[in-house]
């Protein structure tokens, strides 16, 4: 039997996440499955590339593969202030986030927010980066703050169009 809607979950920081199929046109086909957010979330942790879209003053489009870490529910990424990307962010903090796979996607929405870390979750970026790219940038570069973004809508598939699902954050 089918399933439109998977059970809401919590996650980590105790955010309500309510898993939902995305009506596509009829050409497409028809999700069958649900999947959950757990299912979605080990994609991003995994993930060694990002695409950023950003918009520039004007409101054109910028696209950009970067390097990031999912923890704490956010998807973090630093860099240098002088990059087209971050330049944009300080007009528009709105972007979306996909990963690089089309067959088994993963892509967010929301708002960045500049954020330094506390200690503790310095380390654990820190870590996390090292374990995943085999570098870590200096404590420094964190105490001068992060881009994070917590997304307020995402939609993924690992099985197009059998699977494919709207989550909502709230």
């Amino acid at each position: 039997m089918p399933v439109d809607r998977a059970a809401p979950a919590l996650n980590a920081a105790g955010m309500e996440v309510v898993g939902s199929q995305l009506t596509l046109p009829e050409a497409d086909g028809k999700p069958n499955r649900v999947l959950t957010w757990p299912e979605v979330e080990q994609k991003l942790v995994e993930s060694k590339t990002y695409w950023l879209a950003t918009a520039r003053r004007d409101g054109r489009p910028h696209s950009v593969p970067v390097d990031g870490i999912w923890l704490d529910d956010a998807w973090w990424y630093g860099g240098s202030p002088g990059t087209l990307h971050q330049r944009n962010l300080e007009h528009d903090r709105r972007v979306v986030v996909h990963l690089e796979d089309t067959m088994a996607a993963v892509i967010l929405e929301g708002s960045m927010e500049r954020v330094v870390p506390p200690a503790e979750q310095t380390r654990r970026l820190m870590a996390a980066s090292k374990a995943k790219y085999g570098y870590g940038p200096p404590e420094a570069a964190y105490a001068a703050g992060l881009w994070a973004l917590r997304p307020q809508r995402a939609r993924a598939w690992s099985a197009f169009p059998t699977d494919v699902t709207r989550f909502r954050f709230g």
